[in-house]
């Protein structure tokens, strides 16, 4: 018993450092500090320790204290977890898939650093440290024993719901990708007007600046729809069922403070407080996607 509380205040422990890392990451692109510590890694500017500290140098030696310091939490969680929870079929997967993509994404940010990258293989960092907290966080639900609480393993979830949620996970996804893909070509500001791109009236895009940022946009709109259908659909059929009920509920709610913090970033010229709250919104709303893609195969059919 004892041992099983210690395991869950470090699930928690590694969560939020996983949080941190993808809001860290986040403010790095919005603040320009990628290159703070020059060409230099794991050191700092050819130093273990940067002698002379600036903005840039602080965001991004931080970041990579905080990425190193996470990175020795979820080893010791999926090492932990595997013994002690390796008997439940979804542990060890979760436990491999957050290492790998911690990992992958740092190696990512590495090559960054030593050699640069193009913007379609950055954006992929984002994207790629989601799916690494996704694991941490379903892990950590798993240890709570979250399902036990809502009984998932009574849930019976209909066909319809099931495609639904697979199909939006996937999509949800791309929506990262493309969001990502926005702060890495530096389209932010390239359409100032909001839901359009200029003067308020529709018009094709005339560059690939303003595809790349009117493609975000569009394809936000079709996420928040679509979760908009799931989350009434579970309304009417699931009220029986509070996980499946409140859990895409929570999810419309994310969703409309997702497009309404974009709204505000574009209105406000990317406001660094917004566009923060924009990355950690996402974070929310991919890993409770994905808490209910688990939920799936845990239900009886």
């Amino acid at each position: 018993m004892q041992q099983s509380k210690y395991l869950k205040w470090f699930a928690v422990a590694a969560t939020i450092g996983m949080l941190l890392i993808l809001i860290g990451g986040a403010l790095v692109t919005k603040t320009e500090s990628g290159m703070g510590c020059g060409r230099s890694w794991p050191g700092c500017n050819g130093q273990l320790i940067p002698d002379e500290i600036t903005k840039e140098v602080l965001i991004e030696f931080s970041h990579r204290l905080v990425t190193g310091s996470v990175g020795f939490l979820i080893l010791i969680l999926t090492i932990w977890s595997w013994k002690t929870m390796g008997h439940i079929r979804e542990t060890k997967f979760l436990a491999i898939m957050a290492m790998f993509f911690l990992i992958l994404q740092a190696l990512i940010g590495a090559a960054q650093v030593l050699w640069g990258q193009g913007d379609f293989i950055l954006a992929l960092h984002f994207g790629i440290s989601l799916l690494s907290f996704a694991s941490v966080l379903l892990l950590t639900l798993l240890i709570f024993e979250v399902d036990r609480k809502f009984d998932s393993d009574k849930l019976r979830i209909g066909s319809k719901l099931k495609w639904h949620t697979v199909g939006v996970a996937i999509y949800s996804y791309i929506v990262v990708y493309t969001g990502a893909l926005v702060r890495h070509t530096d389209s932010g500001l390239i359409c100032a007007d909001w839901p359009m791109c200029r003067n308020g009236a529709f018009s094709l895009p005339s560059n690939i600046y303003e595809w790349i940022q009117m493609g975000h946009r569009t394809a936000a709109a079709l996420i928040f729809i679509w979760i908009a259908f799931i989350a009434w659909h579970a309304f009417k059929e699931y009220k029986d069922q509070r996980v499946l009920y409140y859990g895409w509920i929570t999810a419309f709610i994310i969703v409309t403070l997702q497009v309404i913090s974009g709204m505000i970033v574009v209105l406000t010229q990317l406001n660094l407080y917004f566009a923060l709250l924009h990355s950690l919104l996402i974070a929310l709303l991919f890993g409770l996607i994905c808490y209910m893609v688990l939920l799936l195969f845990r239900s009886k059919k």
